[in-house]
């Protein structure tokens, strides 16, 4: 993959926060935070040189993205983090304030045509089956209109990590998740299993917020 292009902006965009965190979630002094994210780069760069390009079509190019962000992170830190550190350092340091506007704009869009037809679309492209490091998915609709299941059944991220001999911490990402949905304020968030937990498949299901099964009252 590219460095230049989206792989460079997500760098520029993020980098600052991932390095902030460092202080606030694992209490490194800012001298050591910056130079945890000066080894960063260049490992981060690698990673990237590392992974195949993603089709036209692939709009998961920016999940693995930041998985090789936050690898890289990791990789150059001093002391190995453990799974709920990182969860909490990953939300944080993904949550910026131009990700928060754009979980919120992706919120009014939710259960639209055309976000219903994006999901189909990719359910469709299977592009796992050409790049290892992308997703398969199938996607579901509830028979009682009250949202849509994405189920994954391959996963880039899962992939990465363990390539990167960090398979263990990956459901430090998978939480993200309920985060991204209770930003975007149209969703709630349910899920049984993940990959990376042993689970069957990754099951990202997204429920109206404030749903009311037709012919039945609020709280019922």
């Amino acid at each position: 993959m590219t460095y230049f292009g989206m792989p460079f902006g997500m760098w520029t965009l993020f980098a600052p926060s991932f390095r902030k965190q460092l202080t606030a979630v694992f209490g490194y002094d800012t001298d050591t935070a910056k130079a945890i994210a000066k080894i960063a780069k260049p490992k981060y760069r690698e990673i990237i040189s590392e992974l195949p390009e993603f089709e036209k079509g692939d709009r998961f190019k920016m999940n693995i993205v930041n998985c090789a962000m936050l690898g890289a992170f990791i990789l150059s830190m001093p002391e190995r983090p453990d799974v709920e550190q990182l969860t909490d350092y990953y939300a944080k340091s993904m949550m910026t304030k131009p990700m928060k506007w754009f979980c919120r704009k992706s919120g009014k869009s939710k259960f639209t045509e055309k976000d219903i037809a994006g999901m189909k679309a990719t359910a469709a492209l299977r592009a796992a089956d050409r790049n290892p490091y992308s997703w398969n998915m199938e996607f579901y609709e509830y028979p009682d209109d009250s949202g849509y299941e994405g189920r994954f059944t391959k996963c880039g991220i899962c992939v990465l990590m363990k390539k990167l001999g960090l398979y263990d911490l990956t459901p430090a990402l998978c939480r993200l998740d309920y985060t991204m949905s209770e930003a975007g304020g149209a969703t709630d968030f349910v899920r049984q299993y993940t990959l990376a937990s042993g689970g069957p498949y990754c099951d990202c299901g997204y429920k109206k917020k404030g749903f009311v099964k037709t012919g039945t009252e609020a709280g019922r």
